[in-house]
């Protein structure tokens, strides 16, 4: 715990800067969530095909990105919306690419009950 999974547009791929991205969002984590620095782990994976809406007619470009934070129950609503809303900032700073329209989301999820894990 947590368990980050950065889903997102391929087009990105160029503009992310995904190493950049983790290491603040582990540390704003850290911060916002009382998580300890070690147990932090996100996963990118970039989608090959994004639709949005219907097909534009000017021809723009859009990319989705899309952040689900997996935390153990307990921590209050504020501070989920607190980390989601930091989650938006960073992604505003970590994805420069100009050519195309970004539709950026987060969520912060309780784990089940049933959650378990090992290291090795």
């Amino acid at each position: 715990m947590p368990q980050i999974t950065v889903d997102y547009s391929r087009t990105l791929e160029p503009a992310f800067d995904h190493a950049g991205f983790a290491r603040a969002l582990h540390e704003a984590t850290v911060e916002i969530a009382a998580a300890k620095p070690e147990a932090c782990k996100t996963q990118f994976r970039a989608s090959a095909v994004t639709a949005f809406g219907y097909a534009d007619p000017a021809g723009q470009e859009h990319a989705v990105v899309h952040v689900t934070i997996g935390l153990l129950a307990g921590r209050s609503d504020e501070t989920k919306a607190r980390l989601t809303e930091t989650v938006l900032d960073l992604l505003r700073t970590h994805i420069t690419d100009e050519g195309a329209t970004l539709h950026a989301s987060a969520e912060v999820r309780d784990l089940a009950p049933s959650y378990r894990k090992f290291d090795r």
